[in-house]
């Protein structure tokens, strides 16, 4: 009898091979695709999980300090905010993407810190204006009057979800929202304080 060659052997074993495969001869003559496969799906699942937990997180992170020339300083977490008022709005961000911002109005939050707004807002505290701070130290200012319903129409948000989801970490856990501002200096990311400021000049 002729003695097999290497190559007749191997080429035996394969045949053999495929013949005991009940589904997918490629998946049996070649188990580390599928081995492969397996891996990278069992990765994913625990990294998807890993990204929804740490959206969750932001949102128990969230620490807003409202102080300055206020009735009543406070520093409020998630569970307090969550009780306000909520509203969503419609905008583009600096890079033109547009998206739905849901949050609280900055104007929700000056009220329970008894900030004079509406028919109390005069005077002397017209000249009064709002420092929102970021957790990098970037600052941005507004006009009271630019907050107040009984001024303006507009809805300045202080938002913790953007289409429906929590903020990434990147923008949040909280930001302000400027729907109709032509440029976006003003939408400071990582709100951690709003600090209520008399001029210096009166």
């Amino acid at each position: 009898m002729r003695k097999q060659n290497k190559y007749e052997t191997w080429r035996g074993q394969r045949e053999r091979s495929y013949r005991s495969c009940p589904r997918s001869a490629t998946a049996c003559h070649n188990p580390n695709r599928t081995t492969q496969r397996l891996n990278r799906a069992s990765c994913i699942a625990p990294l998807l999980v890993v990204h929804q937990l740490g959206l969750a997180g932001q949102q128990s992170k969230i620490e807003l300090t409202i102080g300055g020339a206020v009735e009543r300083p406070l520093k409020l977490g998630a569970a307090e905010i969550a009780k306000l008022p909520r509203r969503a709005v419609r905008a583009k961000d600096h890079g033109g993407t547009e998206s739905t911002f849901e949050g609280v109005a900055l104007f929700e939050l000056l009220k329970l810190a008894g900030v004079p707004l509406g028919e109390k807002l005069r005077g002397k505290a017209l000249s009064n204006y709002l420092v929102v701070g970021a957790e990098d130290g970037y600052l941005a200012v507004f006009a009271i009057p630019e907050l107040d319903p009984a001024y303006t129409d507009e809805v300045i948000l202080i938002a913790d979800r953007r289409d429906g989801k929590p903020l990434s970490e990147a923008e949040g856990p909280l930001r302000v929202v400027v729907p109709h501002e032509k440029r976006q200096a003003r939408w400071v990311r990582q709100v951690t304080s709003l600090i209520i400021c008399q001029p210096a000049c009166r």
